[in-house]
């Protein structure tokens, strides 16, 4: 399982404060968003919870089971984040929760107008792409995610703003929040892109680019190649594809063949060197290094635990 960022780590309520044993529910309010922090210490099912406002939840500590527009329900746990539009009903299991195992987990709410300035904002002078569909937007067929560090390091910075008594807390909660926005627009950017790019990739220089990268995972993939792909100069390119993704291309070549790589330990017989070789790595220490830092195992034992599950 990929290596997952978790959230810092929050006081439980005083036990002789609890108002219930499931879904207690801490608020504090800011301009524009709202903290809830939720705590439930016994076994409970079919828990309704509903939002008016759009919601950007995480997982702190625990495990749920979610059931969400009429999609196969899911477990829900820390270092995981969900977001679902306003009024949308959540319906949710708590198959542990007890006194000792007691599930914690944030809700931000965030006014409908703000999201709304903000998605304008952004689409006027920060356009992420090229088309008449290139523009910001929430897309609520990926609304569940692993988070990676720097969405993780913002949610747990906005959850400390709110709980502050900081006369500036608002401001500092703004622009945050605009940054957690941006984070979760590319997140689903790429996600999108990604299952595009296949049958759609000559719509965009950036499906051209992402389809050419992953047709070549396995040789030496040359920047200026991709620069020349795209029609830019080595800086724009840089900037232009870390806008759209919040990655480098170096980073989302990694990542790419990190992937392959996990396909072929588990479906193949090859050795850790003969796969890092077939993934387009140079150097079989830098593939274990960076394999390590994204599962948090090394790729042998990946191959073993694969193979034992068989």
């Amino acid at each position: 399982m990929p290596v997952k960022n978790y959230l810092q780590q929050l006081d439980l309520t005083n036990p002789k404060y609890l108002e219930r044993l499931v879904e207690n529910r801490r608020i504090f309010n800011l301009k524009n968003c709202e903290l809830s922090i939720f705590e439930s210490y016994q076994q409970a099912y079919r828990i309704p919870l509903t939002f008016n406002d759009f919601v950007i939840t995480s997982m702190v500590q625990g495990k749920k089971i979610m059931h969400l527009y009429d999609k196969p329900s899911f477990e829900y746990l820390p270092g995981e984040t969900v977001i679902v539009p306003a009024n949308e009903t959540m319906i949710i299991d708590f198959p542990e929760a007890d006194n000792s195992t007691p599930t914690q987990c944030i809700a931000l709410s965030v006014d409908e107008t703000y999201i709304r300035n903000t998605v304008h904002y952004l689409n006027e002078y920060y356009r992420p792409g090229e088309g008449e569909t290139a523009n910001w937007r929430f897309q609520f067929d990926k609304y569940h995610f692993n988070n990676d560090a720097d969405l993780a390091a913002l949610i747990s910075k906005l959850v400390k703003i709110c709980r502050s008594t900081e006369v500036s807390r608002d401001i500092f909660a703004d622009l945050s929040m605009k940054e957690l926005l941006i984070r979760l627009f590319q997140n689903q950017q790429l996600h999108r892109i990604i299952e595009e790019k296949d049958y759609n990739s000559n719509n965009t220089r950036l499906h051209f680019v992402l389809h050419y990268i992953n047709e070549h995972l396995t040789e030496n993939i040359s920047v200026d190649v991709l620069c020349r792909k795209a029609f830019l100069s080595r800086n724009l390119f840089f900037k232009w594809f870390k806008n759209q993704f919040g990655l480098t291309p170096l980073q989302y070549i990694n990542r790419e063949r990190l992937k392959l790589a996990k396909q072929l330990l588990a479906n193949t017989n090859y050795s850790v060197s003969q796969v890092s070789a077939q993934c387009g790595f140079n150097d079989t220490n830098y593939f274990v290094r960076l394999f390590r830092n994204s599962e948090g195992i090394t790729p042998g034992t990946y191959q073993a635990l694969t193979s034992y599950q068989k």
